[in-house]
């Protein structure tokens, strides 16, 4: 029997998902044929069953190469996105293999916020791909993602000192340094001692041993991806949202560096 095709949408209620749809994607699904539809179906059936991780890979397969692309030709952002890295001393190059590996970790990091808001992302993944400025988004999170690993990477003494740069520090101060320390406890990376005053300047200035690996994974366990994204987006949109001197946050330590400050007593209490 010859294959038909039939006009689904066309008929489709004005409720129907289909609506929803861009046009020219409901023009093509208009045309297809019984065969072609029921691969469409099969396709639905089988990214809603996988596994989160297993839909991050499917998607990066199936559409990094085109996100690529235009972030690649979107050279004024991708400049800019470099310039702030060459800024805060990261040395990481936006390469091909660099943004391919980042659409990838995009992903499977919107996968694993969707254990907390399971409905939320297959619909974020799908906007990335739909919207053709959706691209700025992962440079976005680049930046935002580089920055949290230089954070997650200083000691307390060192985000005393950032943070105090911050124009709104208590936001920051909350949004950002408070959740990285009490992921530093949590994770054993840093241990805070009340004792005596060499016991705290100890852990106060103490370096984190983080990188490869576990710095990603801690840095993705502590913040979600949107977060990540509005971060680098601030800074891509209006460079005083973010305030960084190098030379003042990494000089050496002085003996007198820990001050009985309420900043100090607030972190403890937190964690």
């Amino acid at each position: 029997m010859e294959d038909i095709t039939l006009p689904f949408v066309q008929q489709a209620q004005g409720g129907s998902i289909f609506s929803l749809l861009p046009e020219e994607a409901q023009t093509w699904v208009d045309t297809l044929s019984w065969r072609e539809r029921r691969y469409v179906l099969s396709l639905c059936h089988l990214l809603c069953a996988a596994p989160m991780e297993s839909q991050a890979e499917f998607l990066d397969d199936f559409t990094a190469d085109g996100l690529l692309a235009r972030m690649l030709s979107d050279r004024d952002t991708k400049q800019q996105v470099e310039y702030y890295l060459r800024q805060f001393r990261v040395e990481t190059a936006l390469d091909q293999t660099t943004l391919r590996h980042y659409i990838y970790q995009l992903y499977l990091h919107s996968a694993q916020d969707s254990r907390r808001q399971p409905t939320h992302y297959l619909e974020s993944a799908l906007r990335l791909v739909i919207n053709r400025q959706r691209h700025h988004h992962v440079l976005s999170y680049v930046l935002g993602f580089e920055i949290l690993k230089i954070m997650f990477r200083m000691s307390w003494s060192q985000h005393e000192r950032l943070y105090q740069l911050q124009r709104n520090q208590e936001d920051f101060l909350r949004t950002y340094i408070r959740p990285i320390q009490k992921a530093h406890h949590l994770n054993r990376v840093i241990t805070p001692n009340t004792g005596g005053f060499f016991s705290r300047r100890s852990y106060f200035i103490q370096q984190p041993d983080l990188s490869g690996r576990r710095l990603v994974e801690l840095t993705m366990a502590t913040f979600t991806a949107d977060s990540v994204i509005d971060l680098g987006f601030s800074i891509i949109r209006h460079e005083q949202s973010f305030h960084f001197d190098y030379e003042h946050i990494y000089r050496l330590e002085q003996d007198g560096a820990i001050q009985a400050d309420e900043l100090l007593s607030d972190q403890l209490g937190e964690l």
